[in-house]
């Protein structure tokens, strides 16, 4: 069986994903592909990582886990996420990096199921506007406190990745940029629930209904289904066109108004993130999802 994990990151997904798999279980149980809801596996698999610490669940600790996540006798596939699998929102800028437990506790994950092909699931985001994103959902009042004397614009997402790939090389590890979400939010749905290829899932256009108004979407809506793309690439075309036209400027604009954050800042910062997307892309094990 295929073991999936979708670690986050932080302030990019929301859930979001899983709740459009979740939509449709029964008719991804029929492919043999099993999301469990949140309540039976977060629980569970945080109580077996802790007492586990990397060492290799045996055969009787993994039954246990099955047991308690899933109905079906078996699968081909099993999918788990949750945000915080790597570390907890307070913990993402320890050590002056992204995520620096992100290797170690990636590993915890897969020696869950140590003898099953394991496969990650990343979206990364600007550290522009992610940095300030974590701090609202933090509890700190201070950003200078929240800081603590890291320098934004050495936080790389390809350090985050290498750690992963360093302490995984067997696993598979999919990314993708949190800002092109929008237009690759149908071939997301079907890379990490492993769905065969043109399988309708429904609420695939939920997440587009959070950026667009109702006029959009229902227009949107009625032109896909009088012109089915042929393509991905066809499909990118339409949302975009869309989008740009109806887009909810709140949902779409973000105001970054922190002691220190100038537009300098954000540009430069912006700026090292596309030329680090470009890193993660190119390095060996890990397959990017780009429009």
């Amino acid at each position: 069986m295929e073991m999936v994990y979708h670690i986050g990151a932080h302030c990019t997904d929301e859930d979001r994903l899983l709740k459009c798999l979740l939509k449709n279980q029964g008719s991804l149980s029929r492919e043999g592909i099993v999301v469990p809801a949140p309540s039976r596996y977060r629980p569970v698999l945080r109580e077996m990582l802790v007492s586990l610490r990397g060492r290799a669940a045996t055969e009787e600790q993994q039954q246990i886990v099955l047991d308690a996540v899933m109905d079906e006798d078996d699968a081909r596939r099993l999918v788990f996420s949750n945000e915080s699998f790597i570390c907890m929102p307070q913990k993402v800028l320890e050590q002056h990096m992204l995520y620096p437990m992100a290797g170690e506790k990636s590993n915890w994950l897969s020696q869950l199921f140590p003898n099953d092909p394991c496969v990650f699931f990343l979206g990364v985001r600007n550290p522009a506007t992610f940095i300030p994103a974590l701090f609202q959902r933090s509890n700190e009042a201070d950003f200078t406190a929240f800081i603590a004397g890291v320098d934004p614009r050495r936080l790389l997402w390809s350090d985050t990745v290498r750690r992963i790939r360093n302490a995984n090389p067997d696993a598979e590890l999919v990314v993708w940029c949190n800002e092109d979400t929008p237009l690759i939010w149908t071939e997301l749905l079907q890379v990490l629930s492993g769905c065969q290829e043109g399988t309708e899932l429904r609420g695939s256009l939920d997440f587009l209904a959070t950026l667009m108004s109702d006029a959009g979407l229902k227009r949107m809506r009625a032109y896909l289904e009088s012109n089915p793309p042929v393509n991905a690439v066809q499909r990118r075309k339409v949302i975009a066109a869309f989008l740009d036209k109806y887009a909810i400027p709140e949902a779409v604009e973000e105001e970054l108004d922190l002691p220190g954050w100038t537009p300098e800042l954000v540009d430069e910062m912006t700026e090292r993130y596309e030329e680090d997307l470009y890193e993660i892309e190119d390095m060996q094990g890990v397959r990017f999802i780009a429009p």
